[in-house]
C-alpha cells in the first residue's frame, strides 16, 4: 500500500502526474521560445514535476538504485529552477539558470518516460530487453541531443519582460 492505494492504482496516478508535467513542460518551453512567462502553466509544470519526483520516491525499493539517483538529481535541479524563478525573479544570470534547470527537469521526466516505455511497451522491450542494447542507447542519446538544442534555443530566446522593465 502506498498512500492508501495498492501499487497499481498508485502507479497510474504517478503516470498521469508525470504526463501532465511533460505536457505542461512542453508548453512552457514553447512559451520560452516566444519569450512568454506563462505563469499558470509554469506553476503547473513545476508543481507536477515536483509531485512526480516525490511520488517516485514512494515506490517500494530495496537499496539505492539508479532511479533513486535520478530522482535526487532531479529534485536538486528543480529546487534551483524554483529558486531562480520565484526568489530571484529571473534577474541577471538567474534567467538562463532557470531556463537550463527547467528544461533539465523536463528532460528527466522524458528520460524516465523513455526508460519506462522500454520496460512496459512490449515492442520496445523486444528491441532492448535489458536497456543496454543500441535501440535504447540511440533513443536516449537522441533525446539528450534534442533537449540540449532546446536548451540553447530557449536560453537565447527567453527574455521575458519583468515588472521593472515596463
Amino acid at each position: 500500500m502506498i498512500l492508501g492505494m495498492s501499487v497499481e492504482p498508485f502507479t497510474h496516478l504517478h503516470v498521469i502526474i508525470t504526463l501532465v508535467a511533460i505536457g505542461s513542460g512542453l508548453i512552457v518551453v514553447g512559451g520560452m521560445f516566444a519569450s512568454h512567462n506563462l505563469p499558470g502553466t509554469t506553476a503547473l509544470f513545476l508543481f507536477t514535476t515536483a509531485l512526480t519526483s516525490v511520488t517516485g520516491f514512494l515506490f517500494p525499493v530495496h537499496g539505492f538504485t539508479p532511479a533513486l539517483g535520478v530522482g535526487i538529481l532531479a529534485c536538486v535541479i528543480l529546487a534551483v529552477a524554483l529558486f531562480a524563478l520565484y526568489k530571484e525573479h529571473l534577474a541577471g544570470a538567474w534567467r538562463w539558470i532557470y531556463v537550463i534547470t527547467a528544461i533539465a527537469s523536463l528532460y528527466f521526466n522524458v528520460f524516465v518516460l523513455v526508460v519506462q516505455s522500454f520496460v512496459k511497451v512490449s515492442a520496445l522491450n523486444t528491441l532492448a530487453p535489458t536497456q543496454s542494447e543500441p535501440p535504447f542507447a540511440i533513443t536516449q542519446a537522441t533525446m539528450l541531443v534534442i533537449f540540449i538544442l532546446i536548451g540553447f534555443i530557449a536560453v537565447i530566446k527567453f527574455r521575458p519582460v519583468t515588472a521593472g522593465q515596463m
